[in-house]
C-alpha cells in the first residue's frame, strides 16, 4: 500500500469526493481518493440531472468536452393512477441556448470523467479499495485503515464522501444508525432506444431533453417519486421511496419499478427498449434535522454521507459537488494556516451556511417529517384528482351541476373539506 503521507485523503469518489479532491489537487496539495467500486460512478444511482451552474463553479465550460447526455428544455410532473394520468409541465426554449441550465447525464460516464480531471490536477485515485477505519492520535483523525495489506495510510485531513450509508461516519460517532425513515431506497433501468424514437416519443429536437417526475401511483402510495429522463440514446426510468415505507408495506422496490413501468401511459414510452443497466441504492431524506456532525479535528464530511440531498427540488449532485468544493477550499487554507484543527476546519461549516445548501436545507426542515406523517398527499389526493377530473371530461348526458356534486360526494368520503384546507395550509406551511 503507498506508503507516503498525504496533504488529504478523500473516501469516495462520487460528485462530492471528487469535487473536494479535485479542489484541493488544483491548488497544489497532495491528494488520495478510495473509491470502493470497480471505477468512479460503478454504484451511483442517481436518476442522472446534472445543473450547469454549481458545476461550472468547477469546471468552466465542462458540459463542451464532458460525456453529457441531452440539455433539458421540458420539465414535467405526471399524477399516476391506476390507468390515468394528469400532466403539468414548464418548457422553456431559453433553456435550449448555451450555456444551458441542465443536463441529463449517466454517472458510470460522467464520474468517470470527473475523476479523469481530478487526477491531470495531480490527485491518485485509487479503487477497489474499502476504507474501513479512521486512525487517531489522540482525538484527531490523522489517517485511514484500508482493507488491503499495510492499508494505513496518513494525511493532514480527511474528506469523508463515502455515500448516505456511511460507516465510517458511524463508527466515528458523528451521527448514529440511520433509521429507515430517514433514507429511500431508489431501483433505476438503463433502457436502449433509439435516438430517433426518443425524439419522435417525447418531441424533441436533436440534442433537446425531457424529464419527468411521476407520483401517485407511481409510488403506490408511499412517499417518494418516480422518474423518465431521455438520454442520447436510452431512458433512465427509477422510482424511490421511504425504506420505512417499502418495510411497512412488504414490497420490493424492483416490484415497484415493475409496476410502473406496466402503467399504461408509461409502457407507450418505453415500448421496444431494451434494459442495459439495473442499479438499486440508498438515498438520504432525513433532511435538516438529520444533518450529522460535519467537522472534526482533521475531518469533514461532505455530500450524502452529510445528508445533503433536496429531494422537492431533485437536487442531490449540485449540493454534493458545492459541498465537496467548499470542503476542499477550507483543507487549503488550514494547510496554508498549518492548522487542521477542528477550529480551523469550522469554517467549512460557515461556508456552507453562507452558500445555497443550507439555505434551502432549512427552508424545507419540517417538509420531510411532515409529508412522511400524511400519506393521504401521496394515496389520496392523487387518485381524487384522477377520478375527478374523469368525470369532468365524460360527456354522458349528465348535467356538469350532476357531475360537480358527485365529485364533491367523492371528494368528502375520502376527506373533510377541513382536513383538505388544513392539509393544503400545512404543507404551504413547510413548503414555503
Amino acid at each position: 500500500m503507498v506508503e507516503e503521507k498525504f496533504d488529504a485523503i478523500v473516501i469516495g469518489a462520487g460528485p462530492s469526493g471528487l469535487a473536494a479532491g479535485y479542489t484541493m489537487a488544483k491548488a497544489g496539495m497532495n491528494v488520495i481518493i478510495f473509491e470502493r467500486g470497480d471505477y468512479p460512478g460503478s454504484k451511483n444511482v442517481m436518476g442522472g440531472v446534472l445543473y450547469r451552474d454549481p458545476t461550472e463553479e468547477l469546471i468552466s465550460g465542462f458540459w463542451e468536452e464532458a460525456p453529457v447526455e441531452r440539455y433539458i428544455i421540458q420539465q414535467d410532473i405526471w399524477v399516476l393512477d391506476d390507468d390515468s394520468v394528469i400532466t403539468m409541465g414548464y418548457q422553456d426554449n431559453k433553456f435550449a441556448k448555451k450555456p444551458y441550465n441542465n443536463f441529463t447525464v449517466l454517472r458510470a460516464k460522467f464520474d468517470r470523467w470527473f475523476a479523469k480531471k481530478a487526477e491531470e490536477a495531480g490527485a491518485l485515485l485509487i479503487t477497489e479499495t474499502v476504507v474501513e477505519d479512521l486512525i487517531y492520535d489522540d482525538k484527531r483523525v490523522v489517517g485511514v485503515q484500508t482493507g488491503r495489506k499495510d492499508g494505513e495510510v496518513k494525511a493532514d485531513v480527511v474528506i469523508l464522501a463515502e455515500g448516505v450509508n456511511s460507516l465510517i461516519g458511524e463508527q466515528a460517532g458523528l451521527h448514529p444508525k440511520i433509521p429507515p425513515e430517514h433514507l429511500a431506497v431508489a431501483v433505476k433501468e438503463v433502457i436502449s432506444l433509439p435516438r430517433e424514437t426518443i425524439e419522435a416519443r417525447f418531441n424533441l429536437n436533436g440534442d433537446e431533453g425531457k424529464t419527468i417526475e411521476l407520483v401517485g401511483k407511481a409510488t403506490e402510495g408511499m412517499m417518494g417519486t418516480a422518474f423518465i429522463y431521455t438520454n442520447e440514446k436510452s431512458l433512465s426510468v427509477g422510482v424511490g421511496a421511504l425504506l420505512s415505507d417499502m418495510v411497512d408495506a412488504n414490497m420490493n422496490p424492483n416490484d415497484l419499478l415493475e409496476e410502473l413501468k406496466s402503467h399504461p401511459t408509461v409502457a407507450k414510452l418505453l415500448q421496444g427498449g431494451e434494459t442495459k443497466e439495473y442499479l438499486a441504492h440508498l438515498i438520504p431524506e432525513g433532511g435538516y434535522h438529520a444533518i450529522p456532525e460535519l467537522y472534526r479535528d482533521g475531518l469533514m464530511v461532505v455530500g450524502d454521507a452529510a445528508m445533503l440531498v433536496n429531494g422537492y427540488h431533485r437536487e442531490g449532485s449540485n449540493l454534493a459537488m458545492i459541498s465537496g468544493k467548499l470542503a476542499g477550499e477550507t483543507a487549503i487554507e488550514a494547510k496554508e494556516a498549518g492548522d487542521f484543527s477542528m477550529d480551523m476546519l469550522s469554517s467549512y461549516k460557515e461556508k456552507l451556511d453562507d452558500s445555497f445548501i443550507m439555505k434551502d436545507m432549512y427552508k424545507y426542515k419540517d417538509a420531510s417529517a411532515f409529508f412522511a406523517t400524511n400519506p393521504h398527499f401521496f394515496e389520496i389526493y392523487p387518485k381524487l384528482a384522477n377520478e375527478a377530473l374523469h368525470e369532468l371530461l365524460v360527456v354522458d348526458g349528465k348535467p356538469k351541476r350532476q357531475k360537480q356534486r358527485k365529485i364533491l360526494e367523492k371528494v368528502k368520503d375520502k376527506r373533510s373539506y377541513f382536513g383538505i384546507a388544513k392539509d393544503l395550509f400545512n404543507a404551504w406551511r413547510v413548503m414555503r
